[in-house]
């Protein structure tokens, strides 16, 4: 079984993931390649990653950004292992056996086409400027497997998974949608259509660039535009039934009071919006923003 380690780059240094990961496919002898596409980074990071041309099969450089979806579905023409390990550029390695854990989990589930491995933010509280990330991250992505588990579409995440190529070459990431937001679960409930099972194993990789809240705010705001359009197409909006977000937007559009709720979101969004950059505000916060935004978006 050849494994081919896809690696979208964009704007971070990726030598450290690239070592890390070199060193293990030498010590282990495994069968693997890594390959790296750039998605048009700032020159200052192309001169620094450039280094690694010769250290992996390929490394492409796009001169213009396709965005998050394309880029994975790229990676499909450049391949050659049977299974596609997708790891973001952020990442850290943080167990000497990352790569064999997945090898082996193959190996001995052959009828398990896409694995989720996990994630990790340090346990140390952060200051502030980065504390709505990192309590998102603790509180809502880092779940363990055994509750992953319970909800395995919901739960999956592409920043560390792995998929058997054919399986990719049958169900693509939507390339409709180059911005951040729900493109990975999108994706799952693609997936999920075509019931393809996914499973969860204990082998994550350490969130290594946690944004401050400004940066994750933007993010969260550019995800909720995402998905607002998502929901405007008839065929995807049922996909996405089971999400949170969307369920709580569902049940207040069929109700009386979504014009007074909206109306107290203009009025408070503001007051909000400051709370959540202070990074000290609980994630029902959060949620009521997310919320509150998709509302004005979806009028």
């Amino acid at each position: 079984m050849k494994l081919s380690i896809c690696i979208p780059v964009y704007n971070f240094d990726v030598r450290e993931l690239v070592s890390d990961l070199k060193k293990e496919i030498t010590a282990g002898s495994i069968d693997a390649e890594i390959i790296l596409i750039d998605d048009a980074s700032e020159d200052k990071f192309i001169q620094i990653n450039r280094t690694l041309q010769p250290e992996v099969k390929n490394f492409i450089f796009l001169e213009k950004n396709i965005g998050r979806s394309q880029i994975r579905n790229l990676f499909l023409y450049y391949s050659k292992g049977d299974y596609l390990l997708f790891l973001d550029c952020d990442g850290k390695i943080i167990s000497e056996n990352f790569l064999n854990n997945y090898v082996r989990f193959i190996e001995k589930n052959t009828d398990t086409k896409v694995i989720y491995g996990g994630r990790k933010v340090s346990e140390t509280f952060p200051d502030e400027n980065h504390h709505l990330r990192w309590k998102f991250a603790v509180e809502r992505e880092n779940l363990p497997v055994k509750f992953r588990l319970e909800k395995p579409y919901l739960s999956f995440q592409t920043n560390n998974f792995v998929i058997k190529k054919e399986v990719l070459e049958k169900v693509h990431f939507n390339p409709e949608f180059q911005k951040y937001g729900y493109e990975d679960l999108l994706f799952a409930m693609d997936l999920k259509s075509e019931e393809i099972r996914i499973g969860h194993i204990d082998n994550p990789i350490f969130n290594n660039d946690l944004e401050d809240n400004k940066v994750y705010l933007q993010k969260v705001e550019e995800s909720v535009d995402s998905l607002s359009k998502m929901l405007r197409n008839k065929e995807l909006n049922a996909k996405l039934s089971e999400v949170k977000l969307v369920k709580a937007y569902q049940m207040l559009d069929k109700q009386p009071l979504k014009p007074l709720f909206r109306l107290f979101f203009g009025l408070r969004k503001e007051r909000l919006k400051e709370s959540l950059l202070k990074g000290n505000t609980g994630l029902r916060y959060l949620d009521f923003y997310k919320l509150g935004l998709l509302l004005e978006k979806m009028e």
